[in-house]
């Protein structure tokens, strides 16, 4: 399971995981409609902002709220991830050992067809996108390149994180019945608090103050802050720091449980 072996086994991994998707499309595309909450939270908040002083709610009117919610629906696009309904089903079945029969990493595996369905995704998402902002014409997206290489960044953090807690979580299928409750709460906190369904400046202070130390906020609404302006270089690239900070923490975590899990897999004749 070497670097190298990943390395040439990647361009073939990414064909199978794009096969997989257009194979099952069907299932993509309800994927895609059931990650659509960005659109409707859009026509609630802009309803909200209309009716409130001003035509504004904190620093969004209307076209602040087209603009966010656009952005949060493309970040969730491409930093989705299923990959731990596949491991625990995996796991379940017995069918992960053949996974750890081949000279690729599962881990590995799981990431490159992930990131093998982003195109299908887009596909599906993008005209939905474009079309919401050729007809509203939102002016709150940023014009400063930096912030958009430092998106580019921070949508790359945003999709490892998110891929690395569904391994984590993924990997307690080892040693609990329940693994898919701990995914259901993971996914309770993060549609509160990444900024899925409220802008994260919408919080009260105290409550922000809380929220910038959790890693829910940097898998959404730190990427759609750096994409609508929100924030200047400066404060990009301090919560970049601690976005990919989270990355290593998640990291860390997924390689020491699943270490643990595979050697309890294989006592337990998986």
């Amino acid at each position: 399971m070497s670097l190298r072996n990943t390395a040439r086994a990647f361009p073939t991994l990414l064909r199978v995981g794009f096969a997989g998707a257009v194979a099952y499309r069907a299932e993509m595309l309800v994927w895609v409609l059931a990650t659509t909450m960005p659109l409707v939270m859009l026509a609630l908040w802009t309803a909200v902002a209309r009716e409130g002083a001003g035509g504004t709610l904190g620093r969004y009117g209307q076209s602040g709220f087209t603009a966010y919610f656009l952005g949060a629906f493309i970040v969730r696009q491409l930093t989705g991830c299923w990959a731990f309904y596949e491991m625990n089903f995996e796991v379940r079945q017995g069918t992960l050992s053949m996974r750890l029969l081949r000279p690729i990493h599962p881990l590995a595996a799981f990431a490159v067809e992930n990131v093998a369905a982003v195109p299908m995704r887009m596909v599906v998402s993008l005209p939905a996108a474009v079309v919401v902002l050729v007809l509203l014409r939102p002016q709150a997206m940023t014009r400063d390149p930096v912030l958009w290489l430092l998106w580019a960044a921070s949508v790359l953090g945003a999709w490892a994180i998110t891929l690395l807690v569904n391994l984590a979580v993924g990997c307690t299928a080892f040693f609990i019945e329940q693994s898919l409750k701990l995914m259901d709460l993971w996914l309770v906190l993060y549609f509160v608090l990444s900024g899925y369904t409220i802008p994260v400046d919408l919080f009260s202070p105290r409550v922000r103050s809380v929220i910038d130390w959790l890693p829910f906020r940097y898998q959404l609404g730190f990427p759609v802050d750096v994409m609508t302006g929100a924030v200047d270089r400066a404060q990009a690239t301090a919560l970049l720091a601690r976005q990919w900070g989270w990355v290593a923490i998640a990291a860390g975590l997924t390689v020491w449980l699943w270490r643990r899990g595979v050697a309890r897999f294989a006592a337990h004749g998986g």
